[in-house]
């Protein structure tokens, strides 16, 4: 993806890092209808169900230094050389177990051998971080990575097939008529880890047979929830204004709190207080000398202080000591443009919380860190198919996985954080999950081209919504009120994303907020804060961006997401 586009969209990626914004970056509600069994129940399932809880047919480990290893199997136990790979039957599903004293292991690969319909079969895989407008139910394809699980629908049901939330590896699924595989990234950064005389839980395999009668969007909620039984939703109904779909980190304190009395006007009285968020952009001292001030005018307003922050880049001149390798990025540039502290050194790792704690000291109650996932590894979801990262570099600390590292890091945050509710952006999901308050789940939208956020927002809305409540509360990102969207068109992103119960963020640009879209988000707010009215996408198996919508009355809404001309056939 282009990171500028001569059509005049805009994102954020585009902007920090051609430094754009003038200063250097400082940086489950229950699903309607019944599911019956959440346990995997094999003599109900229907012939297209494969019971991974059966011992796999085969086990390989990749080294670094010495390629393949093929295991033998003992009983629950898997062994080659100096390798073992133990497999243990727990409640929640199928244990995995990495033991290797004296090697350097990239990744560990597990096939079973099981005989799925060759034909109408659709899969629907998962992504590494946010989605970039590419989720959708397809065909069978071999060769494709489907990041952390996936869901098969026969015509009738709906099966679930992944690993839990919060493993030690990074894992993705590939489907095909033959078996399904199990691909376990446990590379230190693009190297080999080295564990030495630890034992590394890899994974647990978790599978769901579908149940009779229930829809495949209720067959996904429900499976997602067996992936994360222990989310984080302390925070309720997270709903307000972030600033970036028109300013564009050209913010100012005095939009700012304008956005403020806007949102306090327009919510409810009553219930959860909404949040006014300020993007990228504050760093700039002289526009912005007084951040604690900023964050108690804003409460005085009735509104909760919110705030972005970039934690893993550093401020001015950095030690290059503390510092990830450049290698890690393919583009050079990248390189140059986002030195990333590496979060494995122990004073590197404190200067990046050290942001967390400034935004704290403020006494901001909403922290939004973004970009980690892009600093820490080198690319953005996209890009990464079946590599996360590039090879050849690794941590400081070789002794653990990327994905310990990054869920160590997550969890420092949160720890500093304290009460303030946290939201990840371009975060990965299955190591937030439990930790983070809520997560943007999908790729930025846009304040100036519509067509970017019928692909993005609609997309990600509709193919992540099953996490909501589950992982995390789910953020598919801001409704823009700018003079270059059509008002229809954003009235209807705006219902969909409040009947939804997901976080609900306007980006309201002067001007743009007449007396029918005032009294618009009025009524979306009334019904945000009371959680949403847990929408289906109806339409999601012939659609990337559903037009049905079914509420908890079983009501149907409709929208019409396209624009006269039709959709845009360039990049956005």
């Amino acid at each position: 993806m282009n990171q500028s586009h001569g059509n005049g969209t805009t994102t954020r990626r585009s902007l920090l890092q051609n430094a754009a914004i003038g200063v250097a970056a400082a940086m489950a509600a229950p699903a309607f209808g019944s599911v019956s069994k959440d346990s995997v129940n094999v003599e109900s399932a229907s012939s297209s169900f494969a019971n991974l809880l059966d011992h796999p047919t085969s086990v390989t480990v990749f080294l670094e230094d010495k390629g393949i290893a093929k295991l033998d199997r003992v009983g629950d136990t898997w062994r080659g050389g100096s390798c073992t790979v133990d497999t243990a039957h727990t409640a929640r599903g199928l244990s995995l177990n990495l033991i290797a004293p004296s090697e350097s292991v990239l990744r560990v690969h597990l096939r079973w051998r099981v005989a799925l319909p060759a034909t109408n079969l659709r899969v629907l895989g998962d992504a590494w971080e946010r989605s970039y407008g590419n989720l959708g139910w397809c065909e069978v394809v071999p060769e494709r990575p489907l990041p952390w699980y996936f869901l098969t629908f026969d015509g009738v049901r709906t099966h679930g097939y992944g690993v839990a939330v919060g493993a030690a590896s990074l894992a993705f699924w590939q489907c095909d008529p033959e078996g399904i595989s199990l691909w376990l990234d446990v590379r230190n950064g693009g190297k080999g880890v080295v564990l030495g005389a630890r034992t590394l839980p890899l994974a647990t395999v978790i599978i769901r047979a579908g149940q009779d009668g229930e829809s495949p969007f209720i067959a996904a909620r429900a499976f997602c929830k067996l992936l994360s039984p222990s989310p984080k939703l302390s925070a309720g109904p997270i709903y307000g204004s972030n600033d970036w779909y028109y300013a564009y980190g050209n913010n100012t304190p005095e939009g700012i709190l304008r956005d403020a009395s806007l949102v306090a006007e327009l919510a409810p009285s009553g219930g959860a207080r909404p949040f006014t968020i300020i993007d990228a952009g504050w760093e700039d001292k002289a526009k912005f000398p007084d951040m604690a001030g900023l964050a108690e005018g804003i409460r005085k307003k009735g509104v909760r202080p919110g705030i972005w922050i970039r934690p893993t880049q550093p401020v001015g001149k950095p030690d290059p000591s503390l510092l990830l390798p450049a290698r890690r990025f393919v583009s050079q540039t990248d390189a140059e443009q986002n030195p990333s502290y590496d979060p494995t050194i122990p004073e590197a790792l404190d200067k990046a919380l050290e942001k967390v704690r400034q935004v704290k000291a403020y006494k901001f109650e909403l922290i939004k860190h973004d970009f980690s996932t892009f600093d820490l590894l080198g690319q953005w979801g996209f890009s990464m198919k079946a590599e996360p990262t590039v090879p050849g570099w690794n941590f400081h600390d070789r002794s653990r996985t990327s994905a310990e590292i990054i869920r160590a890091f997550y969890l420092a945050i949160s720890d500093v954080a304290g009460d303030s509710v946290v939201i990840g952006c371009n975060t990965i999901g299955h190591l937030g999950a439990g930790i983070f308050d809520a997560q943007r789940v999908g790729d930025d939208v846009s304040g100036k081209v519509w067509e970017r956020t019928r692909r993005m927002g609609i997309n990600t809305l509709a193919f992540r919504l099953s996490q909501h409540r589950a992982f995390f509360a789910a953020d598919a990102d801001c409704v823009p009120f700018t003079s270059h969207i059509p008002s229809e068109l954003t009235r209807q992103w705006l219902d969909v994303v409040a009947r939804s119960g997901t976080v609900l963020l306007i980006s309201p640009e002067p001007g743009a907020v007449g007396p029918e879209m005032r009294a618009a988000i009025q009524s979306a707010f009334a019904m945000a804060a009371k959680g949403g009215d847990n929408l289906e996408p109806v339409d999601w198996l012939e659609s990337r961006t559903p037009y049905r919508w079914r509420t908890n009355a079983s009501s149907d809404e409709t929208y019409d997401w396209l624009q006269p001309e039709g959709a845009f056939p360039f990049e956005v």
